[in-house]
């Protein structure tokens, strides 16, 4: 719970700093790694939806000198050989034609001297792709992206609230860790709706006022 995001807008940019850690943090200190210079190497990293794989691509591209972001949908035109770092998102949703095209890139990557980091839903050695592919995957130095425990979530809700100068009643965290969806951006979502409602009603941020709110605009 040391690393909490600075910035929570939904819209804010992903970074490295605006991650929930969680049980990640050596995952986090091997993207800072890539992103400076200072390790060499592809990485996988994988994880449920809402993980935060998007984010952590992204994010370490941003960090980088020279990077680029790939959706799966841009590989049409294959991987560029520069700049130094491509990220290649959704590996797991790869057509033919993009599958070739990410196998050619692990082939030249070297002479390239590029570093490929690519995120899919599951592990390496249960993607649906061609074999030879799989087997580049497998051979990257791979993470698990693990899940925030519900304590912790419920936890980072009330931090990230402390910091707003927002007093959260303990009723409305343990409704939204039963009954809502319990990933980071859902419940920054909810708690950006509380804290609005709160200043245009007058009220304080009660389990009352988060059910009136469910029965008009807000879906947890």
């Amino acid at each position: 719970m040391k690393q909490l995001v600075l910035d929570i807008r939904l819209d804010a940019p992903p970074t490295l700093d605006n991650f929930f850690v969680g049980d990640n943090a050596a995952l986090l200190a091997s993207l800072r790694a890539v992103a400076s210079g200072q390790q060499r190497g592809h990485i996988y990293l994988w994880g449920e939806r809402c993980a935060g794989r998007s984010h952590l691509l992204r994010a370490t591209c941003a960090a980088a000198n020279a990077a680029r972001y790939l959706p799966v949908s841009a590989l049409v035109d294959g991987v560029p050989p520069r700049p130094a770092l491509v990220a290649v998102d959704d590996v797991h949703r790869l057509g033919g034609s993009t599958q070739i095209a990410l196998f050619n890139a692990f082939n030249r990557a070297r002479e390239n001297g590029q570093t490929l980091l690519l995120a899919g839903d599951r592990a390496p050695a249960s993607l649906v792709l061609r074999d030879d592919l799989r087997t580049r995957i497998s051979q990257c130095l791979s993470f698990e992206i693990q899940p925030l425990t519900d304590t912790a979530r419920a936890a980072i809700l009330s931090a990230l609230a402390t910091q707003r100068g927002l007093r959260l009643d303990g009723d409305v965290v343990s409704y939204l860790m039963r009954h809502g969806r319990r990933d980071m951006p859902s419940l920054v979502h909810t708690l950006n709706a509380l804290d609005l409602a709160s200043l245009e009603r007058k009220r304080a941020i009660t389990l009352p006022l988060l059910r009136t709110l469910l029965q008009s605009e807000l879906t947890i």
